[in-house]
Parts: structure tokens; C-alpha cells; sequence
């Protein structure tokens, strides 16, 4: 047995184990990460259900197929995640139902009453773009956690199945409130006669401008975190020296981006969609990024000046000169922010 491996006595409790209140908890979970996806599903489809049968082609039914199945893979991967105990293939499930959800939603919504394809542009290029995002992360993250072997986030949900059932809940509102615009544009395809305009542009630079920053500030963290000289630092060059989270703002950014490519196509409650932005922005600021990240970093070097100082001349997200402030101006050090627990 390794040095490391836990003793027997530390092993995930059984089902019939965990008290009442895990099930309950996780039920809430599952059913306001459900419910969220299916608010917004409702909204951007005009405020309708399902016309006549499911697999009939219109909008609203590739709509709701497209959300659903965001939902199906991610429950269907559960399982034998729950088996192994394991989050080593949730962010490559992420990835695989960003894919599938797009390219359904493409398929269905350039379907016509004839059964032949019409496919818009506008579709065809937000749908490039966010399998082409899904396809470096979920490789990206995948690479980093068969390397790392565990994530730590999951250290405490894992071991519990209903709580870890509703954090995959939780990816398949993740996916559908992320790229609702895209499954917008997408059912609608078909019917999609606008040409594309500066509107459509401007997005367009926009994710190209976050996808680059995105994949830049990636492969610099992990550049400096395989160097050896590098051990117990943290990293201070390249855009991480102007922006304690550039990879967040390179997401939040590709995310506006497609918005503002979609906006030119929305209509009524369909303008629902300015989720997606406002989502990323929320999840990364406030649940699952920088609180998470930042409280580990002040856990290690709290105590150290030279990195309160870095902390008070770097801004958290934007890429901004650095502040002025010297190691006279700190304050006392630093301490763990508390984070929001799944």
C-alpha cells in the first residue's frame, strides 16, 4: 500500500450511511440546477412547450432536446462515477456534452419542413467557435487532472452520491445556461435570413480576443508550474502580471462575445440569453473560480509581504497596469476567504 493511501476506516461511507439531511441537500441541489436550466429553456423558446411531437423539426423541440440532453449525459456519466469514486472525467464529460449539445442543436435547427438542412452562417460560426473552446479546455483540464490525479475540489463531494449527483446536475445547467445563445441560434438556423452585421462582428473579435487570452494565460500557468525552479511560488509574468485570473477574464470575455454575436437574432423573451455572460461572470467571481483559488493562495503566502503585495497591485480579472502601493503600504496578512460549497 502506498505511504499516502488512507487507511480502511477512512473509507466513503455506504449509502445507507449518510444521514437524511445528504439526501435532502442534494435533491435541493438537483432540483434548482434543473429548474434554472428549465427556466431559461422556457424563456428563450417564447415562453412555450414542446409543438406537437418532440422530434418534429422547429425551433422550439430542437430547444428543449438540445437542454435535455445536457442533462441526460451528465446524469448518465454519474454513475459510474459514483462507482469508482472518481471526478477524473468531469471535465471531459463537460467538454463531450458541450459538443454533442452544439451539434445537435445545429442539426435539429437547420432541419426544414421538407426534411432537408438550411444551415445560417451565423450558426455555423458560433458553433465552430464553442466546439473549438470545448475541445482545448476539456483536453486542457483532462491533461491536468490525469497529471495531478485529483481534483480537490471534489475531495469531500465524491464520497457523498447525492451530493456529488447534484454537482453533475449543476455541469448540465452550467452547459446550457453557458451556451444558450449558441442553442438559440442554432434551433433557429432554418429561419435564420439576417446577414451577418457589425453587430455579429464585434462578438466575433471578442471571443477571438478571450479565446486567445484564455488559452495564452493557460499555457503560461502551466509553463511555470512544470518548471522545477518554480516549486511553491506562485506566478507573477507574463499576462498573470497584470491579472491574478487572466484565463477568467479571457472565459467571461469569449462568453459576452457569442452573446453579442447572438443579440441581432433575439426577440422578446429570447434576450433570456444575457444569462450567459452574467452566469460565467457569477460562477467565476463567486462560486467555483476566484473565491476558490484565491483562498488557497492565501492559505500558502498569506503571511508573505511580497505576495499581499502582488495581491494589491494586480487586479483580480482585468489586465491592468500594475498599482502603485509599496511593502509599507500593506495591511496585516492575509486570510482564507470563505467559499461556497456544492
Amino acid at each position: 500500500m502506498p505511504s499516502d493511501a488512507k487507511p480502511k476506516t477512512d473509507a466513503a461511507p455506504a449509502l445507507e450511511a449518510l444521514p437524511a439531511n445528504a439526501y435532502i441537500r442534494g435533491l435541493i441541489v438537483t432540483v434548482i440546477a434543473f429548474g434554472l436550466g428549465f427556466l431559461f429553456l422556457w424563456l428563450t423558446a417564447d415562453q412555450k412547450l414542446p409543438q406537437g411531437s418532440l422530434f418534429e423539426a422547429n425551433p422550439i423541440n430542437s430547444l428543449y432536446i438540445t437542454v435535455f440532453l445536457a442533462y441526460i449525459i451528465n446524469w448518465i456519466a454519474f454513475v459510474p462515477a459514483a462507482i469508482k469514486q472518481t471526478e477524473k472525467f468531469f471535465d471531459l464529460t463537460g467538454s463531450i456534452t458541450y459538443f454533442s449539445c452544439t451539434i445537435i442543436s445545429l442539426l435539429i435547427g437547420a432541419r426544414t419542413a421538407d426534411s432537408t438542412f438550411s444551415f445560417s452562417t451565423r450558426a455555423i460560426i458560433q458553433s465552430l467557435f464553442t466546439l473549438v473552446w470545448a475541445a482545448r479546455l476539456g483536453s486542457f483540464l483532462f491533461k491536468r487532472i490525469s497529471k495531478d490525479s485529483k481534483d480537490k475540489r471534489f475531495d469531500q463531494i465524491k464520497i457523498n452520491p447525492p451530493r456529488f449527483f447534484g454537482v453533475w446536475t449543476i455541469q448540465g445547467a452550467w452547459v446550457t445556461l453557458t451556451a444558450i445563445s449558441v442553442f438559440v441560434v442554432n434551433s433557429y438556423g432554418a429561419t435564420d435570413d439576417k446577414p451577418i452585421n457589425a453587430v455579429d462582428i464585434l462578438g466575433y473579435l471578442i471571443w477571438v480576443i478571450g479565446f486567445g487570452i484564455e488559452v495564452t494565460a493557460d499555457n503560461q500557468k502551466s509553463k511555470f508550474a512544470a518548471n522545477p525552479d518554480n516549486k511553491g511560488k506562485w506566478i507573477d509574468e507574463g499576462l498573470w502580471y497584470y491579472s491574478r485570473h487572466p484565463n477568467y477574464f479571457g472565459e467571461m470575455s469569449l462568453w459576452l462575445g457569442q452573446f453579442i454575436a447572438a443579440a441581432s437574432t433575439l426577440q422578446g423573451s429570447q434576450w433570456a440569453c444575457v444569462i450567459s455572460p452574467i452566469f460565467v461572470v457569477f460562477l467565476l467571481m463567486k462560486i467555483s473560480g476566484v473565491p476558490m483559488l484565491e483562498s488557497r493562495g492565501n492559505e500558502k503566502w498569506g503571511s508573505d509581504p511580497n505576495y499581499r503585495l502582488y495581491m494589491e497591485n494586480t487586479h483580480v480579472i482585468l489586465i491592468l497596469p500594475k498599482g502603485k502601493k509599496t511593502l509599507e503600504n500593506i495591511e496585516s496578512p492575509l486570510v482564507p476567504q470563505q467559499t461556497s460549497q456544492v
